[in-house]
């Protein structure tokens, strides 16, 4: 069975403020702040990277992204749209969409330390703060929480290794998929929208049919 996957359009209105999500070798660090969504408020966490020198983030931050989904996404209503199971745009898929064709090259996170100040969480807070103040639609893509609103996973869902293997008929785990990647979409009045995209040092590609690392593979 796929995850829930999708994306919600809404306006950001809350400050984003940095969290630490411990796990067992490495803190991982989220940007977060509410959509309001039919008058709820929904949780996001953006990630932006680790304290592990050996698992940091791959990311790109376009100030001047361009792509056709940006009509669909313009077009689309307000609130989450369900796209578990899609395999084709506007469901996400690093490797299988030209998505990324135009967006330059995959950047380095710094380490992170808890505050907001390294890269990418330093621009990516700047980018939401004026996302907020100029009341612009954002589009999250990612998953949706099991238990209350919000959506998370905000990075490339796939070639990881270890707990994360995709096993056929076993949905016990947080496991890898295709057509299921996350990101950050920012409509800030046309003709500019920025992106946020983001990958795991420790993820690889290319990924099989089942979003899982094929033998050789390379961090993205």
């Amino acid at each position: 069975m796929t995850l829930a996957y999708g994306f919600v359009k809404a306006k950001i209105v809350s400050e984003p403020v940095m969290k630490g999500s411990h796990r067992p070798h490495e803190t991982q660090y989220h940007l977060h702040f509410n959509l309001l969504v039919a008058e709820e408020n929904w949780d996001v966490a953006v990630n932006v990277g680790t304290n592990d020198s050996d698992d940091l983030l791959k990311f790109k931050l376009v100030y001047d992204f361009r792509h056709p989904i940006i009509e669909t996404l313009a077009a689309s209503q307000p609130g989450p749209q369900d796209l578990t199971g899609r395999d084709a745009l506007p469901a996400l898929d690093f490797l299988r969409s030209d998505l990324l064709a135009n967006t330059g090259k995959w950047r380095d996170s710094d380490i992170m330390d808890g505050s907001d100040l390294p890269e990418p969480a330093a621009s990516l807070k700047r980018l939401l703060e004026k996302a907020k103040d100029t009341n612009s639609d954002v589009f999250v893509f990612g998953r949706f929480y099991t238990e209350g609103n919000g959506i998370h996973d905000t990075h490339m869902n796939q070639g990881s290794t270890k707990s994360f293997i995709h096993r056929p008929g076993d949905d016990s785990n947080d496991h890898n998929d295709v057509w299921q990647d996350g990101a950050l979409i920012v409509n800030l009045g046309q003709p500019q929208w920025a992106g946020y995209f983001a990958a795991f040092n420790q993820q690889l590609v290319p990924t099989d049919d089942l979003g899982n690392p094929l033998p050789g593979g390379q961090t993205i």
